[in-house]
């Protein structure tokens, strides 16, 4: 039988009916595990086609702002589907509106749809092979950090809530968002972007979730999540050193940027070391690209660092800029050379919701089985869902996909060529997505504002 016709008889009105319980006694009732063994069986019904989606989206990646054949894929099925499509949302997105049967709040469920300028080293029969210029420079694209499977996941989560649509007690909003790991050069894109052109708008969610595979290195279809801030914040800084070049053979008759560069990069590294109470929260300041010169015997007039900072706290966050700016520029004083200091804030905290995390804790163990499901620590990678969290309560779980029986020192982290993501992970990242939606439409009162990020 095609997944399809499944999903059409997915739902019987006594199964539904049970979305009028609240959560805690849906978790207890007989009708719920009937609702949830039914979600189950149209999630395995509709697996061969999340697999499908998520080889194919893997290899043809598209960079940020790009993602035109992966937006097109998703706008097709979507409105095969029956929704309200919107498409070229901040360049390239999606957002759907499934409107069900039976008045309710509403409920958003997002997907980053973007790969990486990252040429792949996994042998794999989908493998992506795509190459393109990014920053003036030939590199190959692949879906490093795992937003085929998010995309795969949340298109097969749309057909099995689809095939509920006659019992929904309120909406499921889709968001499929461009260039989550940042636009190219100066373009605007990502989730901001997406909230500036309507995404959480006509109608507002009254919540959102979404989920990240790997990060962590759980076991294939393992949940994580924590209350509050879970991913930092992330700031991206240039540093340009400028001195006075000069014949290297006579460095005392110029002011050398390259020895002035290297001392700011010790000096910004007590920052953490000595500067901060990391007992208030973590940071972290990384000096990614050293820039400068281009013969063995000139010293350069100048040289370009960049960096990242990471925080959970922001009075940190503003204290630990301040300081960047204030150590890079009086340590090139003190040598007779200027330093600039330009400090761009990427991304918040993605903060969850501790409401709505209390809340809906119980939905993620009835997928995966209470053992299965982890209280997190703190991580310093960053997200731009934390965009969205911050305008409505959001929930942001982390889903593992090492194999199985593996061990954790096997596991690759994403933003790695030879990232593998195992695709027994999918079965509990549609269910995660469809159930924390249907839950969540179970009980019309919106969880409460969080007002801490730490």
């Amino acid at each position: 039988m095609h997944p399809s016709h499944v999903l059409r008889r997915a739902a019987p009105a006594a199964l539904l009916a049970t979305f009028a319980a609240a959560p805690a006694a849906r978790a207890q009732s007989p009708a719920a595990g009937a609702l949830d063994a039914e979600i189950g069986r149209a999630v395995t019904a509709v697996l061969p086609k999340v697999v499908a989606w998520r080889r194919d989206i893997h290899e043809h990646p598209e960079l940020g702002n790009r993602e035109t054949r992966t937006a097109a894929l998703v706008a097709e099925h979507l409105r095969k589907l029956g929704m309200e499509v919107r498409t070229g949302v901040a360049t390239t997105g999606v957002v759907a509106v499934l409107k069900g049967g039976k008045p309710g709040p509403v409920v958003a469920l997002r997907a980053d749809m973007d790969a990486l300028p990252v040429t792949e080293q996994v042998s794999l029969p989908f493998a992506s092979k795509v190459k393109t210029t990014y920053n003036g420079q030939e590199v190959g694209v692949m879906h490093a950090c795992g937003h085929d499977m998010h995309v795969a996941m949340l298109m097969g989560a749309a057909e099995v809530l689809a095939g509920m649509k006659a019992q929904l007690p309120g909406t499921v909003k889709f968001i499929f968002q461009p260039a989550e790991e940042g636009p190219p050069g100066n373009e605007k894109g990502g989730a901001i972007e997406m909230m500036a052109q309507g995404a959480l708008a006509n109608p507002k969610p009254d919540a959102i979730f979404g989920l990240h595979v790997g990060v962590t290195a759980a076991e294939a279809g393992h949940l994580t999540y924590k209350p509050l801030g879970f991913m930092a914040a992330a700031d991206f800084y240039t540093v340009t050193v400028r001195g006075k070049q000069v014949h290297g053979a006579t460095p005392w008759a110029g002011v050398d940027p390259i020895v002035v560069g290297a001392q700011i990069v010790t000096g910004l590294q007590t920052i953490v070391s000595r500067q901060m109470d990391l007992t208030n929260s973590p940071v972290v300041v990384t000096v990614g690209a050293f820039q400068g010169g281009v013969r063995n015997n000139i010293i350069p007039d100048s040289v370009v660092m960049m960096g990242t900072i990471r925080t959970f706290d922001p009075a940190m966050r503003k204290d630990v800029q301040m300081r960047v700016k204030r150590t890079a520029e009086q340590i090139a004083a003190a040598s007779g050379a200027t330093a600039t200091v330009d400090i761009v804030e990427r991304t918040p905290v993605t903060s969850n919701d501790p409401a709505l995390t209390d809340r809906m804790v119980a939905s993620l163990q009835r997928v995966a089985g209470p053992q299965n499901v982890t209280l997190g620590r703190p991580v310093t990678g960053a997200e731009d869902f934390g965009y969205f969290a911050e305008q409505v309560p959001g929930l942001f779980v982390f889903l593992g996909v090492r194999p199985k029986g593996s061990p954790e020192s096997a596991f690759v982290s994403n933003h790695s060529p030879k990232f593998f993501a195992d695709e027994a992970a999918l079965p509990n990242g549609v269910k995660a997505l469809v159930t924390l939606a249907t839950d969540f439409l179970a009980q019309p009162k919106p969880a409460g504002r969080a007002t801490s990020t730490r």
